[in-house]
């Protein structure tokens, strides 16, 4: 899909979000990223992380357990297939190679921006370890948020480097709509598929590992749902939460981000004064 989003554009970035990376050959994965980066000019985020849903660990025969040491050797692998320009071998736990070139190259150097998604502490904390950017979920409350967003920054700014807002990626689900029924039908939506994404995570021994159990009215809060001054008010919120960059997963459809583009955008465009938000709608 990427691949023809990106011959149809020349200046749109293309994302993934997220690639779990357990369930793919890390040296095909990263040959697939590198053929994007290039026919693309340059024009590839990768966003990777480790799963946590059950059902689709069991659907690949992986056992969860190991997902956190299969998405470090598969890292280590792909980093390392997008850096050598020469043969080289690699005997892990998981994944065995013999004197590979990774072709072609990435446009990027020293390969595509790495975005990861996280959302536990110690998640967040080896994200800045990692010196990668931060994905954080649609489900998170605007105070979650603010806190993630906050330790991330500490984080960065512990080891020595200098946080950009931008390095961020907050995703909102957005639905803008004019009546009480529509929005009451948006969220009976919404509520439906997070219910739907639950199941998936369920194990048959117990809950989902990580995964918290959100009310509906919690479901719905974190939600960009009702009226453009509505939606406004919610931007403003994610601004004061230190949000800048803000990935906008429409519930609405063309018509929600059309009217978002034209209504609201404009008060968010421009210089960007501290604390701001930027708004990607890709």
């Amino acid at each position: 899909m990427l691949t023809w989003v990106g011959a149809r554009t020349t200046t749109l970035r293309l994302g993934t979000a997220v690639i779990v990376l357990a369930w793919h050959n890390p040296v095909l994965l990263a040959e697939q990223a590198a053929t994007i980066d290039l026919l693309s000019g340059g024009r590839l985020d990768f966003g990777i992380g480790k799963g946590y849903r059950y059902n689709e660990f069991a659907g690949f025969a992986t056992p969860m357990e190991e997902a956190d040491a299969r998405f470090d050797e598969s890292l280590e692998v792909m980093r390392k297939a997008w850096t050598s320009d020469r043969p080289w071998s690699h005997r892990g736990t998981y994944w065995q190679f013999d004197s590979v070139v990774v072709e072609p190259p990435t446009a990027q150097k020293p390969h595509p921006p790495l975005w990861m998604g996280a959302g536990s502490a110690a998640s967040i904390r080896k994200v800045a370890a990692l010196g990668f950017n931060l994905l954080l979920d649609q489900y998170a409350s605007f105070e979650q948020i603010r806190e993630r967003i906050a330790l991330f920054r500490a984080e960065v700014e512990a080891r020595g480097r200098v946080f950009d807002p931008m390095s961020v990626g907050v995703t909102r689900s957005i639905n803008i709509v004019t009546t009480a029924e529509d929005l009451a039908r948006a969220r009976e939506n919404r509520v439906a598929g997070r219910r739907r994404i639950d199941r998936l995570a369920l194990r048959p021994d117990g809950p989902a590992a990580n995964r918290a159990h959100l009310s509906d009215a919690e479901i719905c809060a974190s939600a960009l749902y009702g009226t453009p001054d509505d939606v406004a008010r919610m931007m403003e919120t994610l601004r004061e939460a230190g949000a800048e960059y803000v990935l906008l997963n429409s519930a609405g459809g063309r018509p929600t981000l059309r009217r978002f583009a034209r209504e609201l955008m404009p008060a968010f465009a421009g210089a960007i004064p501290t604390g701001a938000a930027t708004v990607s709608s890709t």
